[in-house]
């Protein structure tokens, strides 16, 4: 569907919100994520130099901007547009390659920007294609992370099994909870995992999952973060204390380093106090329930 009859629009800007693991697909191809506040922007501005993508990152210009490059140029071939390049800029208040789907939230903000830019409209399930091919083609997935790019794309809950593709779950947050996620300054990208590392915590992985299908979020978040913190060798302490603390539950997002914790409001204080003991920053945020949206097109 198009926006308008003819005339390429030019200029496409479009956002999309973060999100958290509450169970990692990487050993047994199904996942659940919780869509949090944080969020990523991305301009595209096409240009007459055909075919040309330049990307910049501009919360992080040391960042790699393949993903930039893969995100438009797939955008491009599924319309079949060959006379045009674009010039892309990315902003964002997500730590990259810290476990908190960055490269997924960039992915669905980049393609629905270049899809506004050529005037044109996706509709849902094309734009997460492209945007878990342009993340795959990047080389910065292991699972394709469709699960990520969903509850990132949709907001609120999303089980999926990513094998396939599939949508298994989507179930939306009743209460009013708060977010928080520990910071450690080190990065952990996903092309250095060694993926034999975390295949062996298969079946007890398989056991979380069932207890989100079942709708035991929290539970589930809890166990997968243990089951992988040990896999891949993190201290669990900061978890603890923040379980004891009164948090409904912590574990690691994603493959690390960073770890999210979900409270009510009476018990953010000293949830946020616990984990400011800990070396690296700490940011507060809450669940997202909006879904990804083109912020304005020219």
């Amino acid at each position: 569907m198009r926006w308008r009859d003819s005339e390429v629009a030019g200029f496409g800007e479009a956002l999309a919100h973060g999100a958290a693991t509450i169970v990692n697909a990487i050993t047994i191809g199904k996942g659940a994520a919780l869509g949090i506040k944080l969020w990523t922007r991305a301009q595209v501005q096409l240009t007459d130099d055909a075919m040309v993508i330049r990307g910049t990152i501009i919360s992080d210009p040391r960042e790699d901007t393949t993903l930039i490059e893969k995100a438009v140029r797939l955008v491009f071939e599924h319309y079949n547009i060959k006379k045009y390049g674009a010039t892309v800029e990315t902003q964002s208040n997500i730590p990259i390659a810290r476990g908190l789907k960055s490269s997924s939230v960039a992915a669905n903000a980049l393609v629905l920007a270049t899809s506004a830019a050529l005037g044109q409209k996706l509709d849902d399930m094309a734009a997460l294609k492209l945007s878990v091919d342009s993340a795959s083609e990047a080389g910065i997935t292991i699972t394709g992370a469709f699960d990520d790019a969903c509850a990132s794309y949709f907001g609120n809950i999303v089980l999926t099994d990513n094998v396939n593709r599939k949508i298994l779950k989507r179930d939306q947050l009743k209460e009013d909870y708060q977010v928080f996620i520990h910071i450690p300054s080190q990065k952990s990208y996903t092309a250095d995992l060694d993926i034999q590392k975390v295949k062996q915590i298969a079946p007890e992985v398989e056991n979380a999952f069932q207890e989100a299908m079942h709708g035991n979020y929290w539970k589930a978040l809890t166990l997968n973060g243990r089951l992988y913190s040990k896999a891949l060798g993190y201290d669990q302490t900061l978890v603890r204390e923040a379980l004891d603390s009164g948090a409904l539950a912590a574990g690691l997002s994603g493959k690390g380093p960073a770890t999210v914790a979900i409270a009510v409001e009476d018990k953010a204080e000293k949830i946020e106090e616990a984990m400011r003991a800990y070396p690296g920053t700490v940011i507060k945020s809450k669940p997202n329930k909006e879904p990804a949206y083109i912020v304005r097109r020219e």
